[in-house]
């Protein structure tokens, strides 16, 4: 029972994302890696449906653990899956164990290089690209090259010496353009370096300029007439925009590197370590670290990386980093790569920490939810700069239109969470018009102030919907009663998320993905939410009062009566006589019934 509630847990904390997964059993020895588009359905679906195969049944019987490691895309996960079965040989893998290899398209280190597939890499100094894990895809691909760029196919030694002797004859290539006769010195080896350097432009995914040219192209074959030129050119511009040749999993020209990268929050920092050889992912590993005194990202990458590369018996000379450290190995260098495959490399990295992160803080909220409140708080007090955990926060919003109407609603979370028992909403008093941040001043002084003079606990936090107009306004009710430096007040503006804080001009923006702004948000939301609702009621009760106030000798109060009796002016008009005089008396309901008929003559 131990092991499938472990399971359960595993389950309910994996990433809907595409990547590849590993069964262990209780030992830790991998069972069977597989892919999938969506980890958290293809991993879930071994555990809730019973299966016909018996040697399926068998392994989900044994799996004890699962881990995951997440790619970019779907691809990536085949290429990842394909390399880490062939490096541990798991038992369940039985038709993954013929040896097969991917293909790669290789620029032959020569005179004239020639381009075409192989699924072997020789160190020759010739280059690679790949590997494709669909064979129609290379196919289209050295398609599109050999008729975008006319290379040769043979592979005759074209050393200078021969050409220049004339040993050499053109073939039929040349005869139907696919090739332009560098055999016999018709093409020269600059023009032919050319089209070798688009190629590699090609190759790499630089696409742009070769969507120019063939864009250029169509618009000339059509104006020629030549609409099969022209559609052909158009079908090559579909191949590219449907096509992806780069893979960021599985790229050889980053070479031979160990990735780290690191992410922290106020309680731990998640340190993920990839291996990266030939432009594959050997391995995946994150080390969780507990922060003992507020260690920064480059500090845990310092104690990490050691510790990594003894436990995984790694010589890498060159490392790859999202933070630079001071750390000093023999004949190791460092890097941190802004741009290009391997910042790609370096982002694939970072997006495990933070599955890592993410899958473990899922399984405190079910294990441990106390604890799971009470880091997101710690969390917000060190993102906001606040003296002390917002336990309880209240957030503020305004609403009218064009100043009819105007009111004010009031949210409070408590812990993280709202405390829908402690809402408030207000009727503005002494604004006139539409002056949002007037209402807003009102509103917090009467809050705090009755707050006060009835001895309730004040929050820890004020949020204000709104920029620094509406937080000015704030501070300013906060001034009045005394209240100044004792609350913590903030807006938060819609258009960028920015963070205002009192006195300083320069707005905080949090990380999209951060929970203290999430928090802030939901609170901001549920405010906006409470307002407008409150604003709707209150301009259909007055749109109903204002019906009633057509009735001739009858005032506010009675209007009051028949609308808490009636609910509507509908509900009025459909009431008998009797319930009207039982309502508001045998005077007022006949002045009633002589309104209804006069509505039902007119």
């Amino acid at each position: 029972m131990e092991r499938l509630d472990q399971i359960k847990r595993i389950l309910k904390t994996l990433p809907e994302k595409p990547g590849v997964y590993k069964h262990l059993d209780k030992e830790g020895q991998i069972l069977y890696i597989g892919k999938a588009k969506n980890l958290k359905k293809r991993v879930s679906s071994y555990f809730s449906k019973s299966h016909d195969q018996a040697r399926l049944r068998m392994l989900v019987r044994r799996v004890e653990n699962i881990e995951v490691i997440v790619t970019e895309t779907e691809y990536d996960a085949l290429l990842l899956e394909n390399t880490l079965i062939k490096q541990h040989q798991p038992w369940y893998n039985i038709n993954l164990k013929d040896g097969k290899t991917y293909p790669w398209i290789c620029i032959k280190k020569e005179r004239f290089p020639r381009v075409f597939s192989t699924r072997q890499r020789i160190e020759d100094g010739s280059e690679y690209f790949g590997p494709y894990p669909s064979g129609r895809m290379l196919g289209t691909l050295l398609d599109l090259i050999r008729q975008l760029y006319p290379l040769r196919t043979c592979s005759l030694p074209l050393t200078e010496s021969a050409v220049e002797a004339g040993k050499y004859r053109v073939c039929l290539e040349y005869q139907m353009h696919n090739c332009l006769g560098p055999c016999e010195a018709r093409q020269s080896e600059a023009d032919y370096e050319k089209d070798i350097t688009s190629v590699r432009k090609l190759l790499k995914g630089e696409w742009s300029a070769i969507k120019q040219q063939l864009h250029g192209q169509m618009m000339m074959h059509a104006a020629k007439q030549e609409f099969e030129q022209a559609q052909a050119c158009k079908e090559k511009l579909d191949y590219l925009e449907k096509y992806q040749a780069k893979s960021t999993v599985l790229n050889p020209n980053v070479g031979e590197v160990d990735v780290y990268s690191v992410i922290d929050d106020v309680e731990y920092g998640y340190v993920n370590f990839l291996m990266v050889r030939e432009g594959a992912v050997l391995q995946s590993y994150t080390l969780e670290l507990k922060k003992k005194m507020e260690e920064s990202p480059a500090e845990m990458l310092e104690l990490a990386i050691p510790e990594i590369r003894l436990r995984f018996d790694s010589e890498a000379k060159m490392l790859l980093l999202s933070h630079a450290v001071e750390l000093e190995m023999d004949h190791v260098q460092y890097q941190v790569p802004q741009r290009g495959d391997k910042a790609a490399v370096v982002a694939l990295s970072l997006r495990n920490a933070r599955a890592q992160r993410l899958e473990r803080l899922k399984n405190m909220q079910i294990v441990d939810p106390d604890r799971h409140v009470n880091r997101i708080l710690a969390q917000m007090k060190q993102d906001l700069r606040l003296s002390e955990e917002p336990r309880h926060l209240e957030c503020f919003d305004n609403s009218n239109i064009q100043g009819s109407h105007p009111v004010s609603a009031c949210v409070v979370f408590k812990n993280a969470k709202p405390s829908k028992k402690d809402y408030r909403h207000f009727n503005v008093k002494t604004v006139e018009g539409p002056d949002d941040f007037a209402t807003m001043q009102e509103v917090i002084f009467r809050r705090y102030k009755r707050m006060m003079e009835e001895g309730q606990a004040l929050p820890q936090l004020i949020l204000i919907d709104g920029g620094k107009g509406q937080l000015s306004a704030g501070v300013a009710a906060l001034d009045a009663l005394g209240l100044r430096g004792k609350i913590a007040i903030l807006g938060i503006a819609k258009r960028l998320e920015e963070l205002y804080f009192p006195g300083d001009s320069v707005p905080l923006y949090l990380d999209k993905r951060s929970e203290t702004l999430k928090v802030l948000q939901q609170a901001r939301n549920e405010a906006h939410r409470f307002g407008i609702t409150f604003h709707r009621n209150k301009r259909s009760k007055a749109s109903i009062g204002s019906a009633l106030e057509a009735i001739p000798g009858v005032g506010p109060a009675t209007i009051d009566i028949l609308l808490k009796t009636f609910k509507s002016a509908a509900g009025v008009k459909r009431a008998s006589a009797e319930s009207l005089e039982q309502a508001v008396g045998p005077s007022k309901a006949k002045k009633v019934l002589g309104w209804i008929r006069s509505i039902g003559e007119s």
